[in-house]
């Protein structure tokens, strides 16, 4: 299956775990709820949809790779005790509490909750001397004399042996024990991922050109060649940065991301000649709806990878304006929150409006430190804190400088900030509507009823921003084509009927 399969899975067994009777217990217990085993090769995506999962669920997330450990980190150190046994004294051996059993502890202690995964990544590469220790944590989640707390679910990662000559094979009687889930790599499946972290357009096209790049792992005389879903994200993450700082991007950056030779030589030509289509193109044009006939024309004679790279740069420069309308939308939402909780502390009498104000930056604050500790904060949330956050320290310096001020004062002020910043995010969102409808028009000029019309509406509807931006303000252009876009599915869906009939015969 592939990673968003995995992570349905994942999901649904977690869910299913958590399930509590009538009385409070766990319907299946802790030592009968069996670990989950991600099994997979490397670089695609595994630690990312834990990520996800505790973020969504909104539960604890404590993450350990196996290969960094010792038997006496992951068990404890041994130390003498005194014990009477049948009337007489003996020194006994036991081990302090284990790092990782710790670990969930001080998170559920610093963090406050109850719940959890406990995700211990290259479970089948661990050393020789913890390898028997690691099968007894499996089957009884005990390490030494420790069993991890009620509420915390255990799921593991490994990578199969092709992959990794530090492989150790289970014996059937741990796999009995375990919830095997098998993963491969899925352009298609990372494609979605993609756009929401927002992967570069350059390596986007070219691999919707070359699909058979994404995930390659070979064997040759000078050792292993490969290219991972981890190393394209990575490299984007560079490509991004080495644009904003005006530096040159190629060959020999690529290589470092890309460990195979030809790949990377393929890429780093296709990214000089992508940028030169951002060039010819002038994109800002064509979302201001002022593109020139000379590029129209250009479009329309273009050949169909040239047209792949000018849709990925049109999706890229609309979908980070749709982006950009999402996080000011969450923004706003998070400053109604906080203003709601200041508005009942301005209303008391004797209160100081800069401390009430000041309450909510340090409740943020200590929200955006419990939700990275405990992976349950979204990127786009942890924006949309600080963001606030910022505001409301422009606003605690504003009631410094008016002290003396009522607290009925005081909230008009912030509801004026707030009246602001909607206003704001109204015109914002009417920009980024004029121009997805702008790309729409050029598209259908240039390319007529083509299927980059079909590639654009499944762009936008597989991208996070872009569903969640038409969902909201809507856009005519996108639901006229997204109609032809349903009956071309269902017309493929036909013909593959009738071949399986066909076939049937």
């Amino acid at each position: 299956m592939n990673i968003k399969q995995a992570k349905t899975q994942i999901n649904n067994a977690i869910k299913s775990y958590f399930s509590k009777d009538d009385f409070g217990n766990y319907k299946i217990p802790i030592e009968r709820q069996r670990p989950i085993f991600l099994m997979g090769p490397p670089g695609i995506g595994k630690t990312a949809i834990m990520e996800q999962i505790a973020s969504e669920l909104g539960v604890g997330l404590v993450s350990y790779s196996m290969t960094h450990h010792t038997r006496q980190s992951a068990l404890g150190l041994p130390f003498i005790k005194k014990r009477i046994y049948d009337g007489r004294e003996y020194s006994v051996s036991e081990y302090t509490m284990s790092e990782i059993i710790a670990s969930v502890y001080d998170m559920m202690e610093s963090v406050g909750v109850k719940e959890g995964i406990l995700f211990l990544d290259e479970i089948n590469c661990v050393s020789e001397t913890l390898a028997p220790a690691m099968l007894q944590f499996l089957q009884y989640k005990i390490f030494g004399r420790h069993r991890i707390p009620d509420g915390w679910i255990v799921v593991t990662a490994g990578n199969p042996p092709e992959y990794n000559n530090s492989v150790r094979e289970f014996d059937i009687v741990t796999w009995d024990r375990l919830k095997r889930i098998d993963v491969e790599p899925d352009y298609r499946v990372w494609k979605e991922y993609a756009y929401q972290k927002g992967v570069h357009p350059a390596i986007l096209t070219y691999l919707d050109i070359n699909k058979d790049d994404f995930y390659r792992i070979e064997t040759t005389v000078d050792g292993k060649n490969f290219v991972t879903a981890r190393g394209w994200s990575d490299l984007s993450d560079m490509i991004r940065l080495y644009e904003q700082n005006g530096l040159a991007v190629d060959e020999l950056l690529v290589a470092q991301y890309l460990q195979n030779h030809k790949i990377a030589k393929n890429f780093a030509i296709y990214y000089d000649l992508f940028n030169k289509y951002k060039s010819d193109y002038q994109v800002p044009t064509i979302l201001d709806g002022k593109a020139s006939d000379d590029i129209k024309e250009r479009a329309k004679s273009a050949k169909f990878d040239e047209r792949l790279a000018l849709l990925g740069l049109l999706l890229d420069a609309v979908i980070a304006e749709l982006r950009s309308v999402n996080l000011a939308e969450l923004s706003l939402a998070e400053l109604l929150t906080s203003l709601k909780v200041a508005r009942v502390e301005l209303a008391k009498s004797g209160s100081e409006p800069a401390n009430a104000v000041q309450k909510q930056i340090d409740l943020l604050s200590k929200k955006i430190v419990n939700g990275k500790r405990a992976s349950t904060l979204s990127t786009d949330d942890e924006y949309a804190c600080y963001s606030t956050i910022a505001v409301l320290k422009d606003m605690v310096s504003i009631l410094h400088k008016k002290s003396p001020i009522s607290g009925i004062e005081a909230f008009k002020q912030l509801k004026t900030e707030f009246d602001k910043r909607s206003k704001t995010l109204k015109q914002q969102a009417d920009t980024a509507g004029q121009e997805l409808s702008n790309v729409f028009r050029f598209c259908e000029e240039v390319f007529d009823e083509g299927q980059e019309l079909l590639i654009l509406v499944t762009e936008l509807t597989i991208s996070r921003y872009g569903a969640h931006f038409i969902s909201r303000y809507g856009c005519d252009e996108y639901f006229a084509h997204n109609k032809e876009l349903v009956f071309y599915e269902r017309q493929k869906e036909i013909i593959k009927e009738i071949e399986n009939l066909e076939w049937e015969e």
